[in-house]
C-alpha cells in the first residue's frame, strides 16, 4: 500500500488516510511518501518513496532499532515547529487562542540527559546493557548515546556489574542513573531479594565505582556520600526517586521563565514545589510558601532551608494537592502563585486558583493537553494568558514541556 501522511500525532508517529480510517506509521514526516503493509491500522516494512525536505540523517548509529528517541530523522527546525504546533494544537482543542505563544523553541543540547533509566539483563558471557527496541522488551546496546551526560555514559560498566551480580537471564533489571554534586546515585529495581552476601557485593561495588547512593528498590543499601542537587544558592539532599528535571539546561530555561512571569513578589506560593527547583530561586526576593505531598521531599526542602543563608522566609509544608488543593482563603495576601503540576494536571487546585484574586500565576507544565484544560478554567475566571514559552528538553522525542504567565486585570 502506498500512503501520504498528513501530519505526525502528539506521540510523533506519522498519520495517513487509510481505506477504512487513520493509519500510522512510525519514523516518517509529513508529505512523505510511504509504502509498506496494512496490519491492522498500522503500516508495517515502511519504505520511503519520496523524502521530506525535512527529513535528515540520524545522527545516533541506534536510531533505527533503539526506542529512546523517536524523531531523530527529523531536522532540528521541523522540530521545534512541531512542538510549538503540538502546543497551538492543544490550546485550539479547548478553544482558546494559540497568539500567546512565543515563536521560539528553548532546546537542552545532545549528551545533557542527567538522568536515565537503563534496562540490564545478566547474560551467559556477562551483561547486555542499554533502552529498550521500540515496541518492544528487547534490549539494544547503546555505546556512544547522544541523549545521556558523559557522566552517565561512563556509569555502563557499572550498570553491567549490577546486572551481573544482581541479576539474572530471565529477569531484566531497571537502572535508574541521576547525575547528582555529590556522585553517582543509582536505583536498582527487579533485582534478587537481598541478603547479606549480597549486600556485601554491592557495597564493595559502591566504592569500586565511586557511587554517591546505592538503592536496591527502596532500600539504600550503601551510601558514600548524600546525594545532592543545586537549586540557586541552595544545596538540597534528594531523596531515592525524588523527582528531577530531565537535563540542567531545561531546568534554567524553566526557572528563567517562572522567575520572568512573575516579576518582583513579596509572598509567592510554589504549589507542587518538589524539592524547590522553583521555591529556592524565588526567596531571592521573595517569602516563599513551599507546598508539595511527599513528606520525604518536604523535609528535604526544610533542612536545605536551615542551611542556606541569605535567603527571604520559606515555609515548606506537606499538603496533598490533590484531596486538598489550597483554597481561596489560603491565597489571600499571595501576591504571585507558581504552579507545576504532574501530566494529569491540577483540575481541581486551578478552579481555587481562577476564583482567587492572586494577580499572577507562573504554570509550568509537561502536558499541553491539561494544560490546555486548565488555562481555559483560569481565562474563564478572569485571567488572561500573556504568553507561553515552549522548552524542548527531551531531545528528539514527543514530549513537550513549557512554562506560561497569566495574569488577572482587576
Amino acid at each position: 500500500m502506498t500512503l501520504t501522511i498528513d501530519r505526525l500525532g502528539h506521540l510523533g508517529h506519522g498519520i495517513a488516510a487509510g481505506p477504512n480510517g487513520p493509519v500510522y506509521v512510525s519514523g516518517v514526516l509529513p508529505g512523505e511518501v510511504v509504502e509498506g503493509e496494512l496490519v491492522g491500522d498500522k503500516l508495517e516494512g515502511v519504505r520511503i518513496v519520496t523524502p521530506s525536505t525535512d527529513r535528515v540523517k540520524p545522527p545516533c548509529p541506534h536510531a533505527k532499532a533503539c526506542g529512546g528517541c523517536q524523531l531523530q530523522h527529523a531536522s532540528e527546525p521541523f522540530l521545534a515547529r512541531w512542538k510549538r504546533e503540538v502546543v497551538a494544537n492543544a490550546l485550539a482543542g479547548q478553544g482558546l487562542s494559540a497568539e500567546p505563544l512565543r515563536d521560539g523553541v528553548i532546546t537542552s543540547p545532545a549528551r545533557s540527559r542527567r538522568r536515565a533509566t537503563l534496562a540490564a539483563r545478566k547474560t551467559k558471557g556477562g551483561a547486555l546493557v542499554g533502552f529498550y527496541a521500540r515496541g518492544s522488551d528487547v534490549i539494544i546496546p547503546v555505546p556512544g548515546c547522544l541523549l545521556l551526560d558523559p557522566s552517565l555514559m561512563a556509569l555502563f560498566p557499572a550498570v553491567e556489574a549490577l546486572a551481573i551480580l544482581g541479576g539474572s537471564r530471565t529477569t531484566t533489571l531497571s537502572v535508574t542513573l541521576t547525575h547528582s554534586l555529590t556522585g553517582p546515585d543509582v536505583r536498582v529495581e527487579g533485582g534478587k531479594p537481598l541478603d547479606s552476601e549480597l549486600r556485601m557485593e554491592l557495597a564493595r561495588l559502591t566504592e569500586r565505582f565511586a557511587l554517591a547512593r546505592l538503592t536496591w528498590d527502596d532500600e539504600t543499601v550503601a551510601m558514600r556520600a548524600t546525594p545532592e542537587q543545586g537549586f540557586g544558592r541552595a544545596r538540597v539532599q534528594m531523596p531515592p526517586a525524588a523527582f528531577l528535571q530531565a537535563t540542567a539546561e531545561g531546568e534554567a530555561a524553566l526557572v528563567a521563565g517562572v522567575v520572568e512571569a512573575l516579576g518582583p513578589q513579596k509572598r509567592v506560593a510554589d504549589i507542587f514545589s518538589g524539592l524547590g527547583t522553583f521555591t529556592f530561586p524565588l526567596a531571592e526576593t521573595a517569602e516563599v510558601a513551599s507546598l508539595e505531598g511527599e513528606t520525604v521531599m518536604v523535609e528535604a526542602v526544610s533542612k536545605a532551608v536551615r542551611g542556606t543563608q541569605g535567603l527571604k522566609k520559606i515555609v515548606a509544608l506537606r499538603r496533598d494537592l490533590f484531596r486538598n488543593p489550597l483554597e481561596v482563603e489560603d491565597m489571600r495576601g499571595m501576591t504571585g502563585v507558581v504552579l507545576d503540576p504532574p501530566r494529569a494536571g491540577a483540575e481541581a487546585q486551578v478552579q481555587r486558583l481562577a476564583a482567587s484574586k492572586v494577580p499572577v500565576i507562573a504554570m509550568v507544565s509537561c502536558n499541553p493537553a491539561t494544560f490546555a484544560r486548565d488555562a481555559r478554567i483560569l481565562l474563564a475566571g478572569g485571567y488572561q494568558l500573556d504568553w507561553v514559552q515552549v522548552v524542548d528538553q527531551f531531545r528528539w522525542s514527543h514530549h513537550v514541556e513549557l512554562v506560561a504567565r497569566f495574569h488577572r486585570p482587576d
